[in-house]
């Protein structure tokens, strides 16, 4: 990360909460710059604006703000007053001395509950309507954060250079191409396509954590999208008997799929993902930025994992699955996963079984297409198969999969399987995927509604009902 890290925003906005969770995924220092006020004033805050005045109070931060960006330091993350940066040379000075992230303000209602509940900590209460435009001039933002599992996941515009910075990091080769000025050079670049997440390239990442000094004690990052994450982290799990890891995912798939969970691994001839580890990333900062580059059919795979958390999660939004999605929709959109991993996160339940929904078939497509179809669109095409296998089991109803397969055509993704493909193709590899078949018994997540997937049993060695 840069030296100094500032988080700014409204009062309440979650500044202080935020920033000390930050410091100690990224193991920088935390400073709140209120507490300093305080520290150096030996008064509280409320009680300097009532004998002094706002004034007063200002001038006093202003010098806290000096001191702590004058003073030399480890790396650090500071959490700013509401009002710090209003004086013009302030801001300059946060600016000149780190990278100044901004929190989205959240509602009225919640801050209102917010302040309520520490009545009498903010002397000026809710000023965030009338700053409206000041917050709003700050290009570098952040629109949540939370805390998936051991993963703190922040989401954001702008950020992902900042939080990068100074940290070794492994990177796909696209994406090292095209951000050359992000945070330096990557220990190693991961050759870009999924024929690349083998066992070597583990080994070639394991070879550069060693030519880089990497230890026990210490954290590599992964910048790209689930291909890199996933080799990245199974690389971190095992090297020296696993070290920490930051997920930076580029890709809108990645960020909503893979960035969270803790699944990590690399392919084998048998299939997909079959070498692996459960091994969370400290932290997950997803940046909307890195979208911009983007080709459409690229974000229509990550459309399709998007529309399929709307199946497991409800009904799905107004708005047409098209183009780059905001920051505020990612995090919501993972918010549905995050939830099922925290319930099980080691996939001992059944309970996450249902983000396999259209997996299942998917998958199956996948392999038989020599990988050549992109993995959103087979999980499209696995969608709607699986929806007409719930109707063919009489568990949804006869108009589900065309709806479904319309929601999914508006992403420009196709839902009908390959000219070519067979049933019995399919059933012998889904029937030989050593992960979830058992005597030729699989369990499908069947989408038979908006919210309403199903852990279904079905015997993929004998003739599937028309799907």
């Amino acid at each position: 990360m840069k030296n100094t890290v500032f988080l700014y925003g409204a009062p309440a906005s979650g500044k202080t909460t935020l920033g000390r969770l930050l410091a100690d995924r990224l193991g920088a220092e935390f400073t709140d710059l209120d507490a300093e006020i305080v520290s150096r004033a030996g008064r509280p805050i409320p009680e300097i604006f009532a004998t002094d005045g706002e004034g007063a109070f200002r001038d006093a931060e202003s010098r806290a703000l000096a001191a702590v960006a004058k003073s030399p330091s480890a790396p650090r993350v500071v959490s700013l007053g509401g009002g710090t940066l209003l004086r013009h040379e302030n801001r300059e000075l946060a600016e000149a001395s780190g990278a100044v992230l901004c929190l989205d303000t959240p509602s009225d209602k919640e801050l209102e509950r917010r302040i309520g509940s520490a009545a009498g900590s903010r002397p000026l209460g809710n000023r965030a309507r009338e700053r409206a435009h000041h917050y709003g001039s700050f290009p570098k933002r952040v629109a949540a954060s939370f805390e998936a599992g051991e993963s703190l996941v922040v989401v954001g515009r702008g950020i992902a250079g900042d939080l990068l910075s100074g940290l070794p990091f492994v990177a796909d080769s696209t994406v090292a191409s095209l951000y050359p000025d992000l945070a330096g050079a990557p220990i190693f670049a991961v050759p870009s396509g999924e024929e690349n997440k083998t066992p070597a390239t583990v080994a070639s990442i394991w070879s550069a954590l060693a030519k880089s000094g990497i230890g026990r004690r210490d954290v590599v990052a992964a910048v790209g999208g689930g291909v890199t994450g996933d080799l990245t982290g199974f690389a971190a799990a095992t090297w020296m008997r696993g070290i920490d890891w930051i997920n930076f995912p580029t890709t809108l798939l990645s960020m909503v799929d893979a960035s969270t969970g803790g699944k990590t691994g690399c392919d084998l001839p048998e299939g997909k993902n079959l070498a692996g580890a459960f091994h969370q990333p400290r932290l997950v900062v997803i940046d909307t930025d890195f979208l911009a580059t983007l080709p459409a059919s690229v974000l229509a795979d990550g459309r399709a994992e998007m529309i399929k958390h709307e199946a497991i999660g409800g009904l799905p939004r107004a708005a047409a699955p098209v183009g780059v999605p905001s920051a505020a929709e990612i995090a919501a959109n993972l918010m549905v996963k995050v939830g099922i991993v925290r319930e099980d996160p080691f996939e001992r339940t059944g309970r996450r079984m249902l983000l396999n929904c259209g997996h299942t078939f998917g998958h199956a497509v996948e392999k038989l297409s020599g990988y050549e179809l992109s993995h959103g669109t087979c999980v499209a095409i696995g969608c709607v198969a699986e929806a007409r296998l719930a109707v063919a089991l009489g568990l949804a109803p006869s108009g589900w999969p065309a709806e479904f397969a319309a929601r999914f055509a508006e992403a420009g993704l196709r839902t009908e399987i390959p000219d070519g493909m067979s049933e019995s193709e399919l059933r012998a590899v889904m029937a030989g995927d050593k992960k979830k078949a058992r005597g030729g018994i699989v369990d499908f997540a069947l989408p038979c509604g908006w919210g309403d997937v199903r852990i279904v049993p079905v015997d993929v060695s004998r003739e599937l009902p028309r799907c």
